[in-house]
């Protein structure tokens, strides 16, 4: 498996110690965007920053900014190894999301989360109050706090479009042009290496046993579907995640499971939970994915909007490929 596009570029964004560029440090700068429709202003480049969840902070130290966090929180996988290093320097405020007095004790001059979750009240709190203190906070697109705002579709663009903004809020646009021409040239690649003209449908499996999260239609899942050439098992559904049922899964049985691996230890979490069940399972069992052997395994941080997202196309082109090559 290759590297990712973290370990592509840490050579040419990050120095030696603190993850920030030795030839293009951040200059001060006046931005303002809207983030799921709230107003985000930002006078300077933040030297503060809270990521609030794993997947916000490899973003940020992909783009070698990890010298200018003072906080992150909410890892759900094993650390990229390219970043392991940088992100052993990052203080980590809470095992899932630090509260709002846990938060500003860090006093951080910026926060950005991919979920609406970080900014519950029981959380860090409504963006709008983080605002009057000054303290802009972002959020992705993908997980807008009114779900009207959110897109009816997870689209790449929007992820590149993320990574795009937080580099502009840091004064490092040429570094979030770099990482996203490479993530652009592996989808590319990665689409061209899959098997063409396949007829497979594929059921994304999330997380549990008695009851199985299964992708819809309007997450990443569904437009990886697309960008594969396969179907999606459950594309009627519209939502990102749905509970399924065994009857269904085996009235539609799926040629190719994708299973999402999980760290956290829950029920049906890592990969092999899944395999387990599956193959004892006396409806499960029967599925013709899994008495073909029919899995491909991705981290499960991959199947939302993150550095990893590419690298989810790039691992299920290589698994269909390898099931039908």
């Amino acid at each position: 498996m290759r590297w990712g596009v973290a370990a592509c570029l840490l050579m040419t964004l990050t120095a030696c110690g603190n993850g920030v560029s030795k030839k293009q440090e951040p200059g001060a700068q006046a931005v303002r965007l809207k983030s799921c429709a709230l107003p985000l202003q930002v006078t300077s480049s933040p030297r503060r920053a809270v990521a609030m969840e794993q997947n916000a902070t490899e973003i940020m130290l992909t783009l070698g900014l990890g010298g200018q966090m003072v906080g992150t929180a909410y890892q759900t996988d094993p650390v990229l190894p390219e970043l392991k290093e940088a992100y052993a320097r990052v203080p980590v405020l809470a095992k899932q999301y630090p509260g709002r007095e846990a938060l500003l004790s860090s006093r951080p001059d910026f926060v950005y989360s991919m979920r609406a979750s970080a900014y519950a009240p029981e959380a860090a709190g409504p963006r709008d109050g983080l605002a009057k203190l000054g303290v802009p906070a972002y959020l992705s697109s993908n997980d807008c706090e009114d779900p009207a705002l959110i897109p009816p579709s997870a689209e790449i663009e929007a992820l590149y479009t993320e990574i795009e903004e937080i580099a502009r809020i840091f004064g490092v646009q040429d570094r979030g042009q770099t990482v996203v021409a490479e993530l652009r040239r592996r989808l590319e690649e990665a689409k061209r290496s899959a098997p063409a003209n396949l007829d497979a449908s594929v059921m994304w499996y999330y997380s549990g046993t008695k009851t199985p999260i299964i992708a819809g239609d309007t997450g990443l899942p569904g437009t990886f579907s697309e960008l594969l050439k396969v179907r999606n098992a459950f594309a009627d559904i519209s939502r990102q995640w749905a509970e399924g049922s065994w009857e269904e899964i085996a009235t539609r049985d799926p040629d190719v499971i994708v299973l999402a691996d999980l760290t956290r230890g829950g029920d049906g979490d890592s990969a092999q939970a899944k395999k387990d069940f599956l193959r004892n399972d006396p409806v499960a069992s029967q599925l013709t994915a899994v008495k073909e052997n029919r899995f491909i395994v991705v981290p499960a941080s991959s199947l939302d909007p993150s550095i990893r997202s590419v690298s989810a196309i790039e691992q299920v082109g290589q698994g269909l490929a390898r099931l039908y090559g």
